[in-house]
């Protein structure tokens, strides 16, 4: 059943001083809060933020850090700061920053290194495609007009991107592609005897007190690392700090400031599908404004998850759509429904949903996998995405 939005706005903020860039406040399970002002930022700003997010009634929430402490924070009727969303993209941007990691430990030789150093499977006509290559969605990988959403309907999506052939030159192009995220967690695999699930929580996770997430894998045990990362908008909030913050969390650098030093840049330039405003392309991130007002980086979803950060002024703000919460384990299935892996991904989601819909099939029983609906489904954040960056930019004008 629909809800109606409504705008609960936090009201019992603990009022706090102005917090010192240099201290670093970081959050622990106990995120403190403050009114917009005692971080220097004018209440009316966060309210457009605000305005703009939830004018689209699929927005779930919306989370507003500056220098670590929520200044804004909203949730739709029916969800509250501890009710998760999905991430579908967003963990793209996660799973590439072990790579940095195990570059830094020693596990990978560098970003340059080609593929094939790490996949046997790789050593044919895809044997130049480098890490690089990879992370920056200029493979040249076989690119079909589905654009391998078909992965996501199969029991084994390693298996199936293990069978993505070659299209084109590598660095020539950016595509972007599913498949060559989930390479990245193979790679990962076969440098370091771990599996990028487990990989994520030990190096990423623990390490800043996210706790509450899904990590999904498909049938065969591989993890998505395309898509798919179940958490709440504060802890998907902790990720963005982590990486505003050069990697640092306490004072213990969990990524190389190198490898975030490195992410942040323009390496694509790339049309939206909603306006005609530049964005870019880095080593698994969006960037959303690059100019000299303001530099604003983000990971994004699929139906309208962001995380945005203005690592120069300490800013992350979070955004995700209505979500239905899984308690059916992590691990994908698709039942009977796995019938339709072959068909166009159109016609895959509509007869699933007729099947659902009928009861037919039984989600759950039948089938286990992160799904976002038409409530879920963003249509008036996109229209306006420009108005958003601009407000985020917007927090650290005078």
């Amino acid at each position: 059943m629909k809800l109606p939005l409504i705008y609960l706005l936090s009201s019992l903020f603990i009022l706090s001083p102005l917090v010192d860039a240099e201290s670093k406040y970081y959050p622990d399970t106990n995120w403190e809060q403050s009114l917009p002002e005692s971080q220097g930022i004018e209440a009316k700003k966060i309210k457009k933020i605000m305005d703009l997010s939830f004018s689209d009634p699929s927005t779930q929430g919306v989370v507003v850090i500056k220098n670590g402490v929520i200044i804004g924070e909203k949730y739709a009727e029916g969800y509250t700061q501890n009710s998760q969303g999905t991430s579908w993209s967003m963990a793209k941007s996660y799973y590439a920053a072990l790579v940095g990691i195990s570059i830094e430990r020693g596990e990978i030789g560098s970003l340059d290194d080609p593929a094939s150093k790490y996949l046997d499977y790789y050593k044919d006509e895809r044997s130049k495609i480098t890490i690089r290559d990879l992370l920056n969605m200029s493979s040249g990988l076989d690119f079909p007009t589905h654009e391998h959403e078909k992965m996501f309907f199969q029991r084994s999506h390693l298996d199936y991107a293990k069978n993505v052939g070659v299209e084109k030159e590598a660095g020539l192009k950016f595509e972007y592609n599913n498949v060559n995220s989930m390479i990245i967690g193979d790679i990962l695999y076969v440098a370091t005897g771990i599996k990028a699930d487990k990989l994520l929580v030990e190096r990423i996770l623990d390490p800043i007190g996210a706790s509450n997430y899904k990590l999904w894998k498909d049938e065969k045990g591989a993890v998505l690392t395309y898509c798919c990362v179940d958490m709440t908008p504060r802890d998907y909030s902790k990720i963005g700090l982590l990486f505003a913050r050069n990697g640092n969390w306490e004072g213990n650098q969990i990524i190389p400031k190198s490898f975030i030093n490195e992410t942040f840049q323009t390496v694509w330039e790339t049309s939206s599908s909603s306006s005609d405003y530049k964005r870019y392309y880095s080593l698994h991130w969006w960037v959303s404004k690059y100019d000299d007002e303001s530099k604003i980086f983000n990971t994004s979803g699929k139906f309208g998850q962001f995380t945005f950060l203005d690592r120069d002024n300490d800013v992350v703000v979070t955004r995700i759509t209505k979500y239905t919460e899984k308690n059916n384990g992590d691990i994908q299935k698709w039942g009977p429904l796995n019938f339709f892996r072959w068909a166009g991904v159109t016609q895959a989601v509509i007869a699933a949903k007729l099947l659902l819909d009928l009861g037919l099939v039984v989600e759950g029983d039948d089938v286990n996998t992160p799904i976002t609906d038409d409530e879920g489904t963003s249509k008036e954040f996109y229209e306006k995405y420009q108005e958003v960056v601009d407000a985020i930019a917007d927090l650290s004008r005078d």
